[in-house]
């Protein structure tokens, strides 16, 4: 936990100079990747996907970190609407085929598993992406043989995720011309999400310092009510640690109400008797849990009222944009300039959830900078 923050908050020189790795600039980076696969598109290198008959199934294949979490989001997401079922396993499966696209999906071009998995797909004729570096090992295993949407912007794989549903989506939109995807849309809600959370905006405006303070010096608890939510809170879990170093757990929201109700059925929570506490006579207060609750816009009303009358829970949602008082033409932003008006939060489950996701990557890296 952070006992204390040596840079404030609305401090927008204080945060840039305690920016000494750029992770700031590094995290605005999500819009970009997403430019970067549809480029890629438009280039033909998904050509070798299309085929005359339809897959019988999409194959993700990951072992680990962002891009495991990205074919979890995809399968939640858009499981049910695709012709074709989504598969999420960490390894090729026995009985991929001809009739099969296998995405094999991850930062290590000399990974065992994911060379190994592009190679079983293309010697048993599979339609194989392969969304990795393509050096090493992998492109030796396959080239010349596989579609490649290696990345082509130099970023940490904390802040891939984005990118690998870019990916994912791009190649369902290939094989599935039905399904609703639109890529610069999702681009465009991602840049609009970084210039909400931008050193510059106030708190108040600004989404991802809200997250922040509302995590600083707090045991946190990010839940999710279904699949989809849920992988994004682990996501929401890796990033705080690796970038902020600060333990959050990543849990069912069934499983926080029960806690949370425990809590103040014990008399943990707001207990009268911490008025009078003094530490030193008493010893330090535990850290008090903060719950936040990740949910779509379609499930606000239900998550809400499965926390009612529950301190210290806030749903998170990504159409909570306040924006500064409207100006002709757009928004007034840091130093009175024009900030051109954005698009609003698609009603779209998967881009919903890459729009948090760059809140909850953006938060990490306030609350890295605040240490100073």
């Amino acid at each position: 936990m952070n006992a204390i923050r040596a840079i404030d908050l609305e401090d927008a020189d204080g945060l840039m100079a305690a920016d000494r790795d750029g992770l700031l600039r590094t995290a605005s980076t999500a819009g970009a990747q997403v430019r970067a696969i549809v480029a890629a598109m438009d280039e033909g290198e998904l050509a070798s996907l299309r085929g005359a008959d339809r897959p019988r199934t999409l194959i993700w294949v990951a072992g680990r970190g962002t891009a495991e979490t990205a074919g979890a989001i995809l399968a939640a997401t858009l499981g049910a609407n695709a012709a074709e079922p989504i598969v999420v396993v960490t390894e090729a499966p026995p009985w991929v085929g001809p009739l099969d696209v296998l995405v094999v999906a991850g930062d290590d071009p000399g990974d065992p598993v994911l060379v190994g998995a592009a190679a079983t797909g293309v010697r048993r004729g599979a339609r194989v992406v392969v969304v990795a570096p393509y050096e090493g090992p992998l492109r030796d295993a396959t080239a010349g043989r596989v579609a490649v949407l290696a990345p082509r912007l130099p970023i940490p794989d904390e802040f891939g995720l984005c990118r690998y549903l870019a990916a994912g989506l791009a190649a369902l939109h290939i094989v599935d011309s039905k399904l609703p995807i639109d890529l610069g849309l999702m681009a465009d809600e991602l840049d609009a999400e970084v210039l909400r959370n931008s050193a510059g905006r106030e708190l108040f405006t600004n989404p991802a310092k809200t997250v922040a303070a509302r995590m600083s010096n707090r045991g946190i608890a990010l839940a999710g009510d279904n699949a989809a939510t849920l992988a994004l809170a682990r996501h929401g879990s890796s990033i705080l640690l690796r970038i902020a170093q600060q333990v959050a757990a990543a849990t069912g929201l069934a499983d926080a109400v029960v806690g949370l109700r425990t809590a103040r059925a014990n008399g943990r929570r707001n207990s009268p008797d911490s008025l009078f506490h003094d530490e030193d006579i008493d010893g330090p207060l535990p850290d008090r849990l903060r719950v936040l609750a990740l949910a779509l816009a379609g499930e606000r009303t239900v998550v809400s009222a499965r926390v009612a009358g529950l301190d210290d829970v806030d749903v998170i949602v990504a159409q909570d944009v306040p924006e500064i008082p409207d100006a002709p033409g757009g928004t007034v932003g840091p130093g009175g300039a024009l900030v051109p008006a954005g698009p609003t939060v698609s009603e779209r489950a998967e881009q919903q959830l890459a729009v948090l996701a760059v809140r909850l990557e953006m938060a990490a890296v306030y609350l890295r900078l605040v240490q100073g």
